[in-house]
């Protein structure tokens, strides 16, 4: 018999923040995020202790789902950043850089918490009214009508991506993919509850990026089926195929014993049972002119063997997340059940055929409408392609929200360093009577807002990883990098031909300053919705919706960080 032990008494830790601690572990976070971060960010290997599978990323739904933090404090941040990415799928790494930035850069100020609270949430509401509003300057339009801008926005996230290893030709050639993807998800036919499709990626590992492409509808791998003889599938009368989709199991076997208690007659058999029901569902789908039956589970051989030969075509081993693609594409309901078949669950496809790409085979179902499509992705390693099939799904969900919200902002560490610009104009003009709204002195309202805008100007200094320097111009509040080994009394303009982003060149007297480690960037001198030159060549743009809710989340996690007095550890 095991000891008792007499429980013990729940551990108090008041004022968590100024524990070396967790300072330590909040700092060691950061960095970790911020080397990560951006198109030059260093690569990250996960594993477990014992061996296993290793992670090479350095995208944050991997990283932070992986990554074991053991203080209540760094769980918080990391749950809500996850919240986060899983509602957005992009702007992970931005939006736990900017909340640890705001957490080490307003926890040391001599404020109270609920003064900086108070005055961190009317910077929040400054910012998001200013991005939200037509005069906003490091927000653009996205024209549907014209792709320049979406390529723009889908290079961006793959080059963000370096553990994809791709070359320049191969993000151009996947660029492309995506978007051709993305397109045959929207429905021609708009109406007043309009649903975007679905784009399904097909796995083939180990072979160039550049063999990727492209189809209409669906691919289901059908390892058995035989390239040399013609597919011969019924048709109805108005030359479509017929489509049978079961959610349930065709393969004959018993119910699960303990789903209760099953009285046989003597002399019956239930397997034969079985397969004659199974048998007589198959009749019933020759009757209704069936051409196609897909089962989510497996099919009896000799229901299979029957389908053949009256021209039914049966692909099994379906897998869950095809069911509801197949449903949306055939129009189809999934069959529960072989002992209730309704004609009215039945869909179409306008035909089916073999297709094959390197050593395997698939059946292709093509639809009638083209609301879902295969992407089938290849890379060289099974680490590379795991990389790249998150960053196609990260770049299919911001293209959804960006038909929601049609609009992107300036990446590169433009928008983050243009915004504190704005902030710190804004803040020098507010008036007397905000600030006894917000219970503050001028004095603390500025300490706050200079915290906040260095936190922001920290996330665009994370993107350089090589040593260079970093400045921000006076008229636009733009991001520019200086390659690393140039002294700096060079002359910038020398130096620098782009910003960030790209929109903005160094042709006029921009007044450049030095970002990193200066008190304050300079003031903008206006905030222009068009730059007075725009450099050719591509832009460096991020989602507007992630990004704006990363800002958001951010700022709201790290009050709630700050805001702490205790954490309460349970020690049994």
């Amino acid at each position: 018999m095991s000891r008792l032990e007499a429980k013990r008494p729940p551990l108090f830790i008041s004022e968590p923040l100024s524990k070396d601690a967790v300072g330590q572990s909040l700092s060691l976070l950061s960095e970790i995020l911020k080397s990560c971060y951006g198109p030059a960010g260093r690569l990250k290997q996960l594993h477990n202790g014992v061996g296993g599978y290793v992670c090479t990323t350095s995208q944050s739904s991997a990283l932070l789902g992986r990554l074991s933090v053991s203080h209540p404090v760094l769980s918080v941040l990391t749950s809500s950043v996850q919240n986060h990415v899983s509602r957005f799928s992009d702007c992970g790494l931005f939006t736990a850089i900017l909340c640890c930035s705001l957490v080490e850069n307003l926890k040391s100020l001599n404020v109270p918490p609920s003064t900086t609270i108070k005055i961190s949430k009317h910077l929040l509401s400054l910012c998001m009214d200013y991005l939200k509003s037509e005069a906003c300057g490091c927000r653009i339009p996205m024209d549907f009508s014209s792709i320049g801008t979406l390529l723009c926005l889908v290079r961006s996230i793959l080059t963000s991506k370096p553990a994809c290893m791709l070359s320049k030709p191969e993000v151009d050639h996947l660029t492309v993919l995506i978007l051709k993807a993305f397109m045959c998800t929207v429905p021609c036919h708009v109406e007043t509850n309009a649903v975007l499709g679905k784009c399904v990626i097909v796995p083939l590992k180990g072979r160039r990026v550049v063999d990727s492409t492209v189809l209409p509808g669906l691919l289901i791998e059908t390892p058995e089926i035989q390239l040399a003889k013609p597919l011969t599938v019924k048709r109805t009368v108005s030359n479509l195929v017929r489509v049978a989709l079961f959610c349930v199991s065709m393969a004959g076997d018993l119910s699960n014993p303990e789903e209760g208690t099953i009285t046989v007659r003597h002399g019956i058999s239930l397997e034969m049972s079985e397969l004659n029901q199974l048998l007589s569902v198959g009749k019933q789908l020759v009757g209704d002119e069936v051409g196609l039956v897909v089962c989510q589970k497996v099919i009896h051989p000799s229901l299979k063997q029957y389908l053949k030969e009256h021209h039914v075509i049966a692909v099994d081993r379906a897998g869950i997340s095809l069911m509801e693609p197949l449903s949306w594409m055939t129009g189809s309901k999934p069959i529960a059940s072989i002992h209730l078949l309704s004609p009215g669950c039945y869909g179409s496809l306008k035909d089916v055929c073999v297709e094959s790409f390197a050593s395997k085979h698939f059946v292709h179902l093509i639809p009638k409408d083209m609301v879902v499509c295969s992407l089938i992705l290849c890379n060289r390693s099974e680490t590379a392609w795991d990389e790249l099939k998150r960053a196609c799904e990260t770049a299919e969900h911001v293209l959804q929200l960006t038909i929601k919200e049609p609009f992107a902002l300036l990446g590169g560490g433009c928008t983050e360093t243009h915004l504190a610009s704005y902030v710190r104009h804004k803040s020098c003009s507010l008036s007397a009577s905000s600030f006894k709204d917000m219970d503050c002195s001028r004095t603390q309202y500025q300490l706050v807002a200079d915290g906040f805008c260095r936190s922001l100007e920290s996330v665009a200094c994370s993107l350089n990883h090589d040593g260079g320097e970093i400045l921000t111009d006076a008229v636009y509040g733009h991001c520019w990098f200086v390659p690393s080994g140039f002294p700096s009394v060079s002359s910038w303009s020398d130096l620098v031909s782009k910003c960030g982003c790209g929109i903005n060149g160094n042709t006029e007297n921009l007044n450049w300053r030095h970002l990193q480690g200066q008190f304050g960037s300079p003031i903008a001198q206006g905030c222009p919705k068009e730059p007075s030159v725009k450099v050719s060549g591509f832009l460096t743009l991020d989602c507007f919706a992630a990004k704006c809710s990363g800002l958001q989340v951010a700022l709201e996690t790290a009050n709630l960080i700050l805001d702490l007095s205790y954490v309460i550890e349970d020690q049994n």
